[in-house]
């Protein structure tokens, strides 16, 4: 099934834009004409919207899809609450927001048989799920591919593999997403993640693991550019979303449902994956990291890290997100005179830092694809010593950064932490050692 799965992924057609409306059908004739919901839909179909915001939010900013299915989603029975395993909701009461400056290395092994849903291992986070306000930062680490399917009322899913390539069927068709790319799964839609990468032979067992950010909030979309002009950062056109395809499938099947913060589960007598044509702007989407169009300085100093923003999550004040996606991508370095790492800062937001490959060019050691870091709201921080005396005494010449790839959730609240990731054996516990060579150089003239 493995093999099968990637060769379906890598065959995908896509349509691209984000945020744009689409429309597919995996079925001709599937979607009706002039109409959104006709008196008999075509094909003997159940016409049925989807509205990731409410009907009057403004045209720009409203969310919605029609799906034309096999069985309308009110054809199920009752949900029953179920075990949530290590996966926790906002508002986060189980500890206090901590000001210390944390690291973790990667989720240890999983056993058998872990799915992605039961691979899911919460961080933290902040806000209020049932309020719609604030996010959540989860781990996964998986060995097995998905037999259920999952959706989450709660908020979109940014997932961000590290290892391992995934195959997410939803109900919108088919996304395949691998390291270097992330996967946007709107709230509410229904997924299956299945595992791409185990060896051909058979010999070694699929695994994926990576990062995921929960988004309460207003829906991530693409940052306003502002003096920047009309292009740079991320491009619409680059945001892949599924062509239709679906699941006719007769027989039990699980359905997990996210819910204020608790999993409920019910058996379908059918695969929800029935969509056969759907039109509309509230879809999954697939986004390489490699395309982004990073926008720097070509004189002296960097701009604030602002200018990696990739996705993000406004509030209501403007500017301050509920949640930012930053990238830090493949880039040229030339500014004269300039400390070129990330300088040492304190930041009224929040910062949660993931490497997906290579090394971070603030950072000696330490700091590993698979780990993480949390910088709470005012925590200073910055480069260890080693980068500090390496940067200071560089010859200041046109340098490529792109032996690593990393990425941030920033937040405007500060993030607290679940118990068992405050407690967890593979926190790192003197990450405070990185900063502790950083000796006095003032030298007062005389």
């Amino acid at each position: 099934m493995t093999g099968d799965a990637r060769k379906t992924a890598e065959g995908l057609a896509y349509l691209s834009g984000f945020g744009n409306e689409h429309a597919s059908e995996a079925v001709p004739g599937a979607l009706p004409e002039g109409r959104n919901a006709p008196q008999r839909a075509p094909l003997g179909l159940y016409a049925e919207q989807l509205s990731g915001s409410a009907f009057t939010e403004p045209r720009a900013h409203n969310r919605r899809s029609w799906l034309y299915r096999i069985r309308p989603s009110a054809a199920h029975p009752a949900f029953t609450h179920t075990h949530n395993g290590w996966i926790r909701t906002a508002p986060f009461a189980e500890s206090v927001p901590d000001p210390n400056r944390l690291r973790w290395n990667p989720l240890p092994e999983p056993t058998d048989g872990t799915d992605f849903l039961a691979g899911l291992w919460t961080l933290g986070g902040n806000g209020d799920a049932a309020q719609r306000s604030g996010m959540a930062v989860h781990l996964y680490h998986a060995n097995a591919s998905m037999d259920r399917v999952f959706s989450d009322a709660d908020g979109e899913l940014l997932i961000v593999p590290e290892r391992g390539g995934l195959l997410l069927r939803t109900e919108f068709g088919l996304l395949g997403v691998e390291p270097g790319e992330v996967a946007l799964i709107p709230r509410g839609v229904r997924f299956r993640v299945e595992l791409l990468d185990a060896a051909p032979d058979g010999t070694a067992a699929p695994s994926a693991r990576g990062y995921v950010c929960e988004n309460y909030g207003a829906p991530f979309r693409l940052p306003d550019l502002g003096p920047i002009g009309a292009n740079g950062l991320a491009n619409a056109r680059d945001f892949r979303a599924p062509v239709a395809a679906y699941e006719d499938v007769e027989g039990p099947v699980e359905v997990v449902n996210k819910f204020c913060g608790n999993l409920w589960t019910a058996t379908y007598d059918h695969s929800p994956l029935d969509v056969v044509a759907w039109h509309g702007n509230h879809v999954p989407y697939v986004y390489d990291l490699r395309r982004f169009n990073v926008i720097g300085s070509i004189s002296y100093d960097h701009p604030d890290p602002s200018i990696f923003t990739v996705l993000t999550a406004p509030s209501d004040t403007p500017g301050l997100a509920g949640v930012d996606f930053v990238v830090f991508a493949p880039r040229w370095l030339v500014g004269e005179d300039t400390f070129r790492p990330p300088y040492f800062h304190r930041n009224v937001m929040s910062e949660y830092m993931g490497l997906i490959e290579g090394a971070y060019d603030a950072k000696a050691e330490g700091f590993v694809p698979g780990g993480g870091s949390l910088h709470n709201m005012m925590s200073a921080h910055g480069p260890d010593q080693e980068t500090f005396d390496r940067a200071s005494a560089a010859e200041l010449r046109p340098q490529k950064i792109d032996d690593g790839l990393a990425f941030m959730f920033e937040t405007r609240w500060p993030v607290t932490l679940t118990q068992h990731a405050a407690g967890a054996d593979h926190l790192q516990r003197h990450y405070d050692d990185v900063w502790r060579g950083l000796e006095r150089h003032f030298r007062p003239a005389p």
